[in-house]
């Protein structure tokens, strides 16, 4: 099952029309475009030439059968293929370095043996979703706002071999995903990571009774909450309050003692601070659990 990088949408939204029905257990394809809807194509084309209603498309939505309101949608990240090249950008006004440039510039890095060519030097690849949620139970979001439904969180943690949970606001879930990145840091600090093109492919799950609280990541070794709000200590707060209550559920722990072992031996990280909402996650090793 393939969903074509021509069924975008730029607002989750539980009015938007699904493209595609899948069952629970089902494996889809999303072909994506990159942040900029593809629009740029050489170092020539900046910034100011970009159609800011079209940035951050995401390919779907996917209605899945089974999915209803109150469940937990379990999407595994089976694999991500990135095209061949993809950009890189910057220009006054945008990102964390916004004061201080004078200039627009945009740098094409090609992908070969696995890295990142970036300026002469040899970046490692890590492929990830950069946008990726249901529909939220309220009005429509922007793809470009990260919240509580997910949407443009820019996790490096969202890629191959993750499991992502999300909450279900609607009938379907209405998946969307999109904003591919072959390279990028936590903080995405200059409003841009190494943006590209490509396609996932993941496996649908609906979980009717389960005790994972979305938004929550899987690793093969790790256990992830996500939160997003206006500013990093809010976003920080939703993070750090739903690992606790999902290690007292995990454990015999108190309350207490689930934030201490945090303390111990939990990471608090951030995952972008340059969207109308900033993303941050609490991680723990599930060894400790």
């Amino acid at each position: 099952m393939r969903i074509t990088r021509d069924n975008l949408v730029f607002r989750m939204d539980k009015e938007n029309d699904y493209v595609l029905k899948a069952n629970s257990g089902d494996e889809i394809v999303f072909e994506t475009c990159d942040c900029f809807s593809d629009s740029i194509k050489s170092e020539k084309d900046l910034v100011s030439g970009i159609d800011f209603d079209k940035v951050n498309p995401a390919t779907g939505p996917l209605y899945i059968e089974e999915a209803e309101i109150g469940d937990c949608l379990k999407v595994e990240i089976i694999d991500i293929k990135l095209n061949n090249s993809g950009a890189i950008v910057t220009a006054p006004g945008l990102g964390r370095l916004a004061d201080r440039i004078d200039s627009e510039e945009t740098v094409i890095c090609e992908i070969k043996n696995n890295e990142v060519d970036y300026l002469g030097r040899n970046l490692p690849l890590n492929p990830m979703i950069g946008v990726i949620g249901t529909a939220p139970s309220g009005e429509g979001i922007s793809t470009g706002t990260p919240y509580h439904h997910g949407g443009n969180m820019d996790c490096t943690m969202v890629k191959k071999g993750s499991t992502v949970y999300f909450p279900v606001n609607t009938k379907g879930a209405l998946l969307a995903m999109g904003d591919l990145h072959a390279s990028m840091g936590d903080g995405e600090i200059m409003g841009s990571g190494i943006e590209i093109s490509g396609e996932v492919r993941v496996r649908v799950e609906v979980l009717k009774e389960y005790d994972i609280l979305p938004i929550m990541i899987e690793t093969e070794d790790k256990w992830i909450t996500i939160g997003s709000e206006k500013t990093m200590e809010e976003a920080s707060k939703i993070a750090i309050d739903n690992m606790v209550n999902f290690i007292v559920k995990k454990t015999k722990l108190s309350i207490n003692q689930a934030g201490m072992l945090l303390s111990a031996v939990g990471n608090l990280r951030v995952c972008q601070i340059v969207d109308p909402n900033m993303t941050m996650r609490m991680e723990i090793e599930k060894k400790y659990l």
